[in-house]
Order: C-alpha cells, then structure tokens, then sequence
C-alpha cells in the first residue's frame, strides 16, 4: 500500500523547507536573508515584467542563490500588483508631473490595445515610480534583513545547518 505524503502548509512548503536546503547546502543564513531581503525589495518594483532580470542581476553580483531570491520575487507578485499606481502616485507627488488618471486594469489595456504606444506614453510616469522604488526599496531590504536573520540563524541552528 503506498502511504501518500502528509500535507504541510504553504509557508513549510514554501519558505521553511528551502531554506533549510540552503542551509543544509552550507548556505549562510546571512546570505538566506539577504537573498530573501532582496527578492522581497525587488519584487515590489513598479516595472512589471523587469524584477526577474532584476533578481538575476542581484544574485549574481552578490552571489546569492538564484533559486531563493527568485521564490520570493514570484511571491512578491501580487503585492506588485497592489503597488503599481501607489508606486506612480507617489512619483507624481515627489517630481511635481500632472496627475495621469491611471488605474492597474486602464494600463493592463493601454498595453493590450497598443505595446509600443504604452511605453512612450507611460515612459516618465515610471522612471518617476522606479525613483520613489529605489528608495523605499533600500529601507525594505535593510528592514527585511534584520528581521529574517534571526529566524534563519535559530532554524540553522536547530538543523544543524551553518553557523
């Protein structure tokens, strides 16, 4: 009789039981956290479609684990979403540009109707978002560091992983 795995919840599945591969693969929880830090910080960045290359990017340079920073990233994806225009209204407030009436389902079909003619039209509005980005994303990334590297250090130690 096969026995069929016992389920586990999303979080195990998700983050517990790879990082603890990480760690078990001589991965510093230094490195863990910073990776998750990152993909948390990159992941929210209001230019759909650019915070894979983003990660890559990261993770290469900083030779985090590619697989780590990119998990986060995807889970990141929905609170993107729900940052997008707050990302844009705050770049019109910061730089001081006239309020463009835009909403997430108004860009998704500026893109649809015409690629090319969204990206002209939508150019400065994001150049203004990704400025405010960067700055929100060095304090989520500092914040987000410090609060996972605990965490990791205990659950690397409890599984005997490094440090």
């Amino acid at each position: 009789m096969i026995v069929p795995p016992a389920r586990t919840g999303f979080w195990r599945r998700r983050i517990v039981d790879p990082v603890v591969a990480l760690l078990r693969q001589g991965v510093t929880p230094e490195k863990i956290a910073l990776g998750m830090a990152l993909g948390i910080a990159i992941g929210m960045a209001p230019m759909i479609g650019s915070t894979t290359i983003l990660c890559g990017v990261a993770a290469l340079l900083l030779r985090l684990n590619p697989a780590a920073i990119q998990i986060v990233n995807y889970l990141m994806s929905p609170l993107q979403l729900a940052l997008l225009v707050p990302f844009i209204r705050a770049g019109e407030w910061v730089f001081g540009t006239k309020h463009k009436p835009l909403t997430l389902d108004g860009i998704r079909q500026l893109v649809q109707a015409n690629l090319w003619s969204a990206i002209v039209d939508l150019w400065t509005v994001t150049i203004h978002a990704m400025a405010v980005w960067l700055g929100v994303a060095a304090i989520v990334s500092f914040f987000f560091y410090w609060v996972l590297l605990g965490p990791i250090r205990t659950l690397a130690r409890l599984r005997g992983g490094a440090r």
